[in-house]
């Protein structure tokens, strides 16, 4: 945002009373932790759960790397995120990414580019039934790097739309598949944030999975 520096700085009454608000940055560096362990803890239990699946994965894949990322500026608000499995170059993408955005939601998301597409877009396509109304949604913009959950932007897979969703994937040049969890959510009040990333994890699955049908 560029800035007037012609005039007076001035305040309004409610941006006044914010910078005099210490509560709010202790309340957020708590806040920080938790979603610091939360994503420390998610790290194992997908690895664990990540050992008795096949992934059809690019060449090159590393089944340990992972990335913790923290940060201020996603459309000028915080986040931090976990990436594992990760693998990312130019033309091959094969990552989970589990991403909290603050101020708006949890974004479970499968990021896949490059090789195996087609066998993916397959995989959702065979599997739709059991992928349809489970909270999944296909990115729809030309850039990977999109998170907000604007209608124009996202196709639901859900039951009675599968041929929609074919001739999306057709003309796809990757494919991104996001889950989002409100803030308003129980598992938030409950502790059950895991398990919802988890169960997110376990609903994709099947995407990035080898078949015998691949003759791979």
């Amino acid at each position: 945002m560029k800035s007037d520096v012609s005039g007076p700085v001035c305040f309004t009454s409610e941006e006044k009373n914010l910078i005099q608000d210490t509560h709010f940055f202790e309340t957020k560096v708590r806040v920080t932790q938790k979603i610091k362990t939360l994503l420390h803890q998610l790290k194992p239990e997908i690895e664990k759960e990540a050992r008795a699946l096949k992934f059809l994965s690019p060449q090159g894949f590393d089944p340990e790397n992972f990335q913790f990322v923290k940060g201020e500026h996603l459309r000028d608000f915080p986040y931090l995120y976990l990436d594992f499995p990760k693998h990312f170059n130019r033309t091959e993408k094969f990552s989970f990414r589990t991403l909290f955005w603050w101020g708006h939601y949890f974004i479970f998301s499968w990021i896949l580019e490059g090789q195996y597409l087609d066998h993916y877009k397959k995989n959702l396509l065979t599997q739709y039934d059991v992928l349809s109304d489970q909270g999944l949604s296909i990115l729809l913009t030309d850039t990977l790097w999109e998170w907000r959950k604007n209608p124009e932007f996202l196709l639901e897979i859900k039951s009675g739309n599968k041929k929609e969703v074919e001739d999306v994937l057709a003309g796809r040049p990757f494919l991104k598949i996001h889950r989002y969890l409100a803030f308003d959510q129980p598992s938030l009040l409950e502790g059950t944030l895991l398990e919802e990333a988890m169960d997110s994890f376990r609903k994709m699955s099947s995407i990035v999975q080898r078949d015998s049908g691949h003759g791979l």
